[in-house]
């Protein structure tokens, strides 16, 4: 009866859980492949079209730009979120005053506990051409007035560097406690060796913190892939469809246009490319990540 009693206990547990993933995952992504075979909009029922959505995907150049878009936001806000995260973690982990470390580590992770809509608003007062902050210290270096988000060679880097004041502070604290996890004999040894602080770093400390650097990678290029809150915000996805990313055109399609069977076929193949992507990462790891 007690073993009864507490295989209940573990459904009662455990139920919460899984009928939030039927009811907010499983049933919309069933209903999304579904969707993605249908021609439907909120004014007429769903109607079987077959593969016609996903041939019209080859012939539409908005979605291969949002998709260029989105690749390039992503191969800069990864590399940019966990370098600068790794550097602001080694930093704070060298000694230093307990109330100067606590403040600098709470400074730094501020950012991200902030609304990203609050955080985007004030950076778009920042990126004013004529009034903003960021120009007006350029303009007393010589560099002149910068079009943040007017221009289209600008509008994709002004995202990546909110996204990165904005999240980097998440990497520092997942490294730094990686850092602090690691039993200083390893570096010890080195040192004794005669390997200098470089040496040391790259070849002692970096390969036991990989599992922290590769699930930080993880989340980052997860995140990045569906990036659209901050682009609404500064830029809208303009000038044109400079900055417009696919997630943001799949809200289009869907909530604006209403074609709700096409915005269901980009959000299928969004889907794969974020599994494709995480496959191939988590294959790779094998070869860099180490777990000793």
């Amino acid at each position: 009866m007690s073993q009864r009693r507490n295989g209940w206990v573990g459904v009662a547990l455990v139920a919460p859980a899984t009928i939030g993933f039927v009811v907010f995952v499983l049933v919309p992504l069933i209903l999304t492949v579904y969707y993605s075979f249908t021609e439907y909009s909120l004014l007429t029922s769903p109607q079987f079209t077959g593969a016609d959505n996903y041939a019209a995907l080859a012939g539409d150049s908005r979605l291969h730009r949002t998709y260029l878009n989105t690749a390039l936001f992503t191969l800069l806000a990864v590399p940019l979120n966990v370098g600068v995260g790794l550097g602001l973690a080694v930093l704070l982990n060298r000694r230093m005053p307990g109330p100067v470390r606590q403040f600098a580590r709470s400074a730094f992770f501020f950012p991200t506990l902030v609304g990203l809509i609050f955080v985007a608003l004030i950076w778009q007062f920042f990126f004013q051409t004529d009034n903003g902050i960021l120009n007006y210290y350029l303009d007393k270096l010589g560099l002149g007035p910068v079009p943040w988000l007017s221009s289209s060679a600008w509008a994709i880097p002004s995202i990546v560097v909110l996204d990165v004041w904005k999240n980097a502070g998440l990497a520092m604290l997942i490294l730094l406690a990686g850092l602090q996890s690691i039993p200083p004999d390893y570096g010890e040894a080195a040192m004794v060796d005669g390997a200098n602080a470089w040496q040391r770093f790259w070849r002692v400390t970096f390969p036991l913190l990989t599992p922290q650097v590769f699930f930080v990678t993880t989340l980052y290029l997860i995140g990045a892939l569906k990036v659209f809150d901050s682009i609404v915000v500064l830029t809208n996805g303009g000038p044109g469809d400079a900055s417009r990313s696919v997630v943001m055109y799949i809200y289009e399609k869907g909530f604006k246009s209403f074609d709700f069977g096409y915005a269901s076929a980009v959000s299928v193949t969004l889907l794969v490319v974020i599994a494709l992507v995480t496959l191939i990462q988590f294959r790779a790891a094998r070869r860099w990540v180490s777990y000793d």
